[in-house]
C-alpha cells in the first residue's frame, strides 16, 4: 500500500467515526426534541416542569456536543494529504521508534492491514509533541524517548 493510499484510508475512518458521532448526536436530539412535546401535552404540575427542565438540559448539552462535532467535520475537511512535507503536521504520518501517528483527529488507534496507526490531533499532548518534528528529531513522552524515523 503507497503512503497516499494508507493516509486516504486512515483519513476515510477519521470521516466515518465523525460521522457516526453526527448521526448518533443527531438521532438523541430528534429523541430529546419529540420527548419535550410529549411532555408539552402533559400538564402534571410540579413534576411536568421537573421533566421539561430536565430535558431542556439534556438538549443543551446535546446542543454543545453537536458544535462539537461540527468542528470536527471542519477540522477533518481541511486535512490536507497530498501535500508533502519533511515535518509533522496536519495530515502527516510520523513513524516513530515507539509507534506510527497519522495527526489528524483523536480516535485512537486504527488497524490497517495488521498494523496499528495512532490517530492524534495536533492539539493533544502527543500531537503537539510531534508538530514540526522531522526525520531523527527525538522528543520525551511518558518517561518515554521518541525518535522520528520518518515523516510522510
Amino acid at each position: 500500500m503507497t503512503t497516499k493510499e494508507l493516509k486516504t484510508t486512515l483519513l476515510n475512518h477519521c470521516k466515518d467515526v465523525v460521522e457516526k458521532r453526527f448521526s448518533k448526536i443527531k438521532q438523541t436530539i430528534a429523541g430529546i426534541e419529540e420527548s419535550l412535546a410529549e411532555e408539552s401535552k402533559s400538564s402534571a404540575g410540579d413534576k411536568h416542569e421537573t421533566g421539561r427542565a430536565m430535558l431542556q438540559i439534556d438538549r443543551e448539552n446535546a446542543g454543545k456536543q453537536l458544535l462539537e462535532i461540527e468542528k470536527l467535520q471542519q477540522l477533518v475537511r481541511k486535512i490536507d494529504i497530498n501535500s508533502k512535507s519533511d515535518y509533522a503536521r496536519l495530515g502527516s504520518l510520523v513513524y516513530t521508534n515507539q509507534a506510527t501517528y497519522f495527526i489528524s483527529i483523536s480516535i485512537g488507534a486504527v488497524v490497517v492491514g495488521k498494523t496499528n496507526y495512532i490517530c492524534v490531533a495536533l492539539n493533544s499532548p502527543i500531537g503537539q509533541l510531534l508538530s514540526g518534528k522531522k526525520k531523527s528529531d527525538a522528543f520525551m513522552f511518558n518517561e518515554k524517548e521518541f525518535k522520528v524515523k520518518s515523516v510522510a
